[in-house]
């Protein structure tokens, strides 16, 4: 590669795993537990930490943040479920429409309630 080639950028480089895992390159079960359950579980630790400390700005950072997690996480588990039998690929791919529905009903009713805030002051 020489220095202008994309493929030899600083960025593209470091997400190179993520990038893996986005065109369906990795193993299902390091995409589904490391980057799925494991990603999920800091973001939600965060958020937590966050509604007790009445940090509105960082609450909202993190809905933005996990609803793009979301889009990237669930794309990645349904391009990688192929990589893995059949039965695990086809639950993963169930857990992750699962999954995906209930995020979607969480950040609605986490945005909503921090619309709330901001409108009290």
């Amino acid at each position: 590669m020489t220095p202008g080639e994309p493929g030899n950028h600083l960025l593209t480089r470091f997400f190179a795993p993520e990038l893996r895992a986005w065109q369906g390159r990795m193993a299902l079960p390091v995409v589904f537990w490391g980057y799925g359950v494991v990603t999920s579980m800091a973001l939600v630790i965060l958020h937590a930490t966050a509604l007790v400390a009445g940090q509105l700005v960082f609450q909202q950072v993190l809905i933005l943040l996990s609803a793009g997690y979301t889009v990237w996480i669930l794309v990645a588990i349904w391009r990688c479920a192929p990589n893995a039998s059949p039965f695990w690929g086809t639950l993963a791919r169930w857990l992750t429409v699962a999954w995906g529905l209930n995020t979607v009903f969480v950040l609605f009713f986490l945005q909503f309630e921090l619309a709330l805030r901001y409108a009290q002051g």
